[in-house]
């Protein structure tokens, strides 16, 4: 009989945890994505409706910014009281309620018939939101260790840039070839379409999604007793107000908030305000705005899978990071002088897009590998509540500059620097486990 030896078995061990993982992101990433791709599709629709609802409700583009950036504070205010319960009632459960209760804000901005309403909604769809990306990361950790997770997270923050692939096609065909039936503007047609994706999901979610590795009716004994790494769940926090001080009290939990709300003053400004730039330089179909601005979305999901697996390759985070970040700033100062010059304006966008979003799965890796237990939650939940403050701002401060000045190019240049910056901060960030 041939006797194996020591590498092959190690061998044969690596194999079967890659078919074991494989299996369980074939078994859970599919309905996550979905729910993730939903999400911003629901965030961003707003943009593409905006080109004809702004007109049909009287509204400014100061007030169209400012709704759509309270959006983030409902999402801001909610996002850590979100994960605590999700922690209580558990990924599967809450991750499910999420779903389901944004369906319905979303769907009820169909109704919306002054901008008081439209303010409402908006600030109701971010609380109904809040927590469903710390929350999905956190859900992740239970599963994936560390050297996987910066891929299964670039497959599950796919949904960001794919998001705007589909929807901004459809959210035009459904604006053109909807508009007026029933007696309802496309804009309103929009709101109620989209909304019932996320609805469905979170159903789903809760029929299908096992709330841990243990729940898995698909996972033998043996499969559970191989997941033995350093997951969130195996370290039990003795109080939940210890688990609260440890993540508030991280200043490198602070300074991740801070770095990824560089990263979505960038993501928001082209996802939001890439249909108007399009506008502005003369097209007025819905469907051509929508097809155009799916490129740089297309692009975007190629650069995330690329650099999630070349970071879980390396076993590198911090210039997987820094280094997207930084030139997507530079790309992204360069957007107002090609206003224009469409071919090269999307160019410009594209490459700004690639490397923010690029940097989004190695990033959101870091909190789950420093904190752990229900710490790991929180953490993830705060650093989200400080970076979409950003959000706010990224929809408020451009929507002020074009009601008063018509341009938006200083605040872009305003945000590439700051995009810039925390780039460079990444690299203060100072852990052994990355």
């Amino acid at each position: 009989m041939r006797s194996v030896g020591v590498s092959e078995r190690a061998h044969c061990s690596k194999q079967k945890g890659k078919d074991l993982f494989g299996l369980m992101a074939w078994r859970i990433l599919p309905l996550l994505f979905l729910g993730f791709l939903t999400s911003y599709i629901d965030r961003v629709n707003v943009g593409y409706a905006k080109l004809r609802m702004l007109s049909d409700l009287g509204m400014s583009e100061a007030a169209y910014g400012f709704g759509t950036g309270l959006f983030f504070l409902g999402y801001i205010l909610c996002e850590i009281p979100s994960n605590l319960l999700l922690v209580k009632f558990g990924a599967r459960n809450w991750i499910a309620r999420i779903l389901v209760t944004w369906g319905v804000c979303s769907g009820l901005m169909m109704l919306v018939n002054t901008t008081s309403q439209f303010y409402c909604l908006r600030v109701l769809l971010g609380i109904a939101e809040a927590g469903f990306m710390p929350g999905v990361l956190y859900y992740l950790a239970l599963w994936f260790p560390p050297q996987y997770r910066s891929k299964v997270t670039a497959a599950f923050m796919a949904g960001i840039p794919l998001a705007s692939v589909i929807g901004g096609p459809i959210s035009g065909i459904i604006m053109k070839y909807l508009d007026g039936f029933g007696g309802y503007q496309g804009w309103r047609w929009l709101f109620f379409w989209e909304a019932i994706p996320p609805v469905l999901i979170g159903i789903a979610v809760f029929i299908f999604l096992p709330s841990s590795p243990e729940k898995a009716a698909w996972l033998t004994t043996a499969d559970v007793n191989r997941l033995n790494y350093d997951n969130p769940q195996n370290a039990k926090d003795s109080k939940l107000y210890d688990s609260v001080l440890n993540a508030l009290s991280s200043p490198i939990v602070w300074l991740l908030g801070v770095v990824d709300g560089s990263l979505l003053l960038g993501l928001y400004t082209i996802a939001f305000w890439t249909p108007s730039l399009l506008h502005d330089d003369g097209i007025v179909s819905p469907v051509k705005i929508g097809l155009l601005s799916a490129i740089p979305q297309i692009a975007a999901v190629i650069s995330m899978v690329f650099i999630g697996w070349s970071s879980d390759k390396y076993n590198e985070r911090r210039l997987h990071i820094a280094i997207p970040i930084i030139l997507g700033s530079m790309s992204m100062a360069c957007i107002p002088f090609l206003i224009g010059n469409i071919s090269a304006l999307i160019i410009c966008i594209t490459i700004s897009n690639m490397c923010i979003l690029g940097a989004l799965p190695p990033f959101w890796v870091l909190p789950s590998l420093i904190l752990k237990g229900s710490s790991a939650a929180i953490g993830l939940a705060l650093a989200g509540s400080i970076a979409n403050i950003a959000g706010f701002f990224a929809t408020a401060l451009i929507g002020y500059a074009r009601s008063v000045t018509g341009d938006m190019s200083g605040v872009i240049w305003i945000f590439s620097v700051l995009i810039f910056l925390g780039g460079i901060s990444i690299l203060f960030v100072r852990n052994d486990k990355i």
